[in-house]
């Protein structure tokens, strides 16, 4: 079935309102325990921490985790066709910061967006570089692209924040139904059920909100990768390409498919579903449909010169 401008908005606004609804579950599920610590005073302090964290994680953590790794930045002489590239993703994203490609030293298939709209780039390792053809890395860097025109770093990390707070708060609560222990067994408090239950269910069902919050904004920024490259079957290619790299341990330890339920446990959805989406998008934005690439797209990527690691004074420099 066709999925024209109509439908690709219906898609987008349908995976926004899931990202609404996760988001409040998620902060519901903070507020219960917090509730049950400290009242209406407990949530208030809870939701306060979590926007805190979360706005110091988006800004700072992922920097540090690409100095740790030894990656180093990407100039123009040293990869001018996949900038152009990126330039071009870039100006049809409407983000007006010129871009940053970071290159890792690792023979791992994998990009990340770091930062936000404002001040991140995009981290690619040089398995990646090395396997993939100029119109599959075309649909990677799309997604990383889309991932930056819309938050999902900051959302991600807000999220990460509150799962981690719930683990923390019914932690103390576990702590407090052990002091209660003795005046439980004197008969003179009664077991608090609903204190049990929270105790027992909130971390659990935080995590999975979490997981299902980031194959959301994955799928979205697939969708979102088509319209920028107007070439769906490139991403769909580069996914089967990293999953055949990077989806063997799951085959050797259960077969050729997981077990179902392992679905729920994944950060991101499964390459099956990812291509059938993508391969049902045969109408796109007039926008769109000049692929970036133009008849290059089998070629390679060419990095002309591999980078040294930038380290940590660089990303102190960027912040003074």
């Amino acid at each position: 079935m066709p999925i024209g401008t109509l439908r690709l908005l219906h898609s987008r606004l349908k995976n926004s309102l899931q990202t609404l609804l996760i988001m409040g579950g998620l902060a519901l599920v903070l507020a219960v325990p917090g509730y049950l610590l400290a009242g209406g005073l407990g949530i208030v302090v809870s939701l306060g921490v979590v926007m805190a964290v979360a706005f110091a994680s988006s800004r700072v953590p992922a920097r540090y985790v690409l100095a740790e790794a030894g990656a180093g930045l990407l100039d123009r002489h040293q990869a001018p066709r996949v900038y152009r590239l990126l330039d071009t993703l870039y100006e049809r994203a409407g983000l007006t910061q010129p871009p940053q490609l970071f290159y890792a030293p690792s023979s791992d298939l994998n990009a990340f967006a770091v930062g936000t709209r404002r001040d991140g780039g995009i981290a690619v390792t040089d398995g990646l570089l090395r396997t993939l053809t100029l119109r599959q890395l075309a649909g990677v860097l799309a997604h990383e692209v889309s991932h930056l025109r819309h938050g999902d770093t900051r959302v991600m990390s807000m999220a990460a924040a509150m799962t981690r707070l719930t683990f923390w708060l019914t932690t103390a609560l576990q702590i407090s139904l052990l002091l209660m222990v003795p005046m439980i067994l004197a008969g003179d408090v009664r077991l608090p059920w609903s204190l049990l239950l929270v105790v027992a269910f909130a971390p659990s069902l935080s995590t999975l909100l979490q997981l299902a919050l980031s194959r959301n904004r994955e799928y979205t920024a697939d969708l979102d990768a088509a319209t920028l490259t107007g070439d769906p079957e490139g991403l769909a290619s580069a996914l089967n390409v990293l999953e055949r790299h990077q989806g063997r341990w799951l085959a050797t330890l259960f077969g050729r498919y997981p077990p179902a339920g392992l679905e729920w446990l994944r950060t991101h959805p499964p390459t099956e579903e990812r291509t059938r989406r993508l391969m049902k998008i045969d109408e796109l934005p007039e926008s769109s449909l000049h692929h970036p690439l133009g008849d290059h797209g089998h070629k390679p990527a060419e990095i002309n010169e591999r980078p040294g690691p930038i380290g940590r004074r660089y990303w102190m420099r960027r912040w003074r």
